[in-house]
């Protein structure tokens, strides 16, 4: 088994860096401080073909296998310090388009996805809602049969992208009677459709580059062609297959930020004096320095394990929740020693890893939080449903 990168990818990884510190790091903390989405640095990414990596080539995309589209997104997080613009890529790539490459029609495919890879559209992925949160089987959002189409109604939260998105796959329940899990469909919705209203934007605490609103259907009507994958399927077809893309392949833009903060750590303290030596020849300096490389070695091989088991085809949901876990709790310690290291200055803006905290925090929370990450490790270890 051999995890060494390629010759070309290693090129690509370079390639991939140098783009981001030229054109996503410069102004990455006024867009922070300021909450604010760049969609002409959007028009940039898709300009390098970054929008549609994961994608087909015969439909716009780059055909890039799993390791190597979490390979471009821990390059851009760590050459462009931009969190925020990573969880937009991210969701755009694993929970936008891809479920339509995977689920979709041809009809769909052909209609949505050159858009999306080119970067003129922009994807989101709609199941949370205020009152569910993790339990995705409880949703209420309902689509009801009217005539050849559907009638959806409900409220969907913590939508990635939403104010700036121009399609919304958007998972409702189709069949009040199911079973906890079943009964639910997926239906894709352009922006502009009547009944379709996306709200304010969220203020969050970090990733602050990103986007992130709620999202209201009243009588939202939409044609069966609209719908996406089988009827009632939604959550273990469509839905969880985005769950496992983002556990496997979004999370890398994290490993990308820990390198990142892992070296502005070094930097500093290499550069630091106190009571007459650099700071880093303290042992109380050097060993956070040891753990957080540790950290970051063991969140790497453990996520690229798991997307190489995706690309090979075999098993991996005990892997991707083994290292969606494992990365956010990394990624959250080592932003705090990176703090903790740069002492007061780290508590201050001027610094980037004063955001690299607030950033990392999302880890353990978007796309099924620790706790439920722990909860599908356990069952699969003793053979539960």
């Amino acid at each position: 088994m051999d995890f060494a990168l390629s010759d070309e990818q290693q090129a690509f990884y370079a390639t991939v860096v140098d783009f981001a510190q030229r054109a996503v790091e410069p102004g990455a903390g006024a867009r922070d401080r300021e909450g604010r989405f760049d969609r002409t640095l959007w028009d940039r990414l898709g300009e390098q073909g970054l929008c549609g990596l994961p994608i087909a080539e015969t439909y716009g995309g780059s055909g890039a296998d799993a390791v190597t589209t979490g390979l471009a997104l821990e390059a851009l997080a760590y050459g462009g310090h931009d969190a925020g613009l990573l969880l937009s890529l991210g969701a755009h790539l694993t929970i936008g388009a891809k479920p339509i490459e995977l689920h979709g029609t041809e009809e769909q495919r052909r209609r949505y996805l050159p858009r999306l890879c080119s970067g003129e559209w922009i994807g989101s992925f709609g199941i949370t809602e205020p009152d569910t949160g993790s339990d995705t089987a409880a949703i209420t959002t309902s689509a009801r049969r009217d005539g050849d189409g559907w009638v959806l109604n409900g409220t969907k939260t913590f939508i990635t992208n939403g104010p700036v998105a121009d399609l919304f796959t958007v998972v409702a329940r189709t069949d009040p009677q199911a079973s906890a899990g079943a009964g639910m469909t997926a239906f894709v919705v352009e922006r502009g459709t009547p009944g379709l209203a996306v709200g304010a934007r969220l203020d969050k605490m970090g990733n602050r580059s990103s986007p992130t609103s709620e999202m209201v259907l009243t009588d939202c009507r939409v044609g069966d062609e609209q719908r996406l994958g089988d009827e009632g399927a939604a959550l273990w077809q469509v839905a969880f297959e985005c769950f496992d893309w983002e556990r496997t392949v979004m999370i890398a833009s994290a490993v990308g930020g820990m390198a990142r903060t892992l070296d502005d750590a070094v930097a500093y303290a290499k550069q630091r004096s106190a009571f007459g030596k650099p700071i880093a020849q303290f042992q109380a300096v050097s060993h956070k320095l040891a753990d957080m490389r540790i950290r970051l070695e063991t969140s790497r091989l453990l996520l690229r394990y798991a997307a190489w088991l995706k690309d090979q085809g075999r098993p991996h949901q005990l892997e991707a929740s083994m290292a969606k876990a494992h990365v956010a709790e990394c990624a959250t310690r080592s932003a705090e020693d990176g703090i903790q290291i740069h002492g007061g200055w780290g508590y201050i803006k001027d610094f980037p890893v004063e955001r690299a905290w607030r950033d990392a925090k999302l880890t353990s929370l978007g796309g099924g939080t620790t706790e439920i990450q722990k909860v599908v490790i356990s069952r699969l270890l003793l053979g539960e449903p």
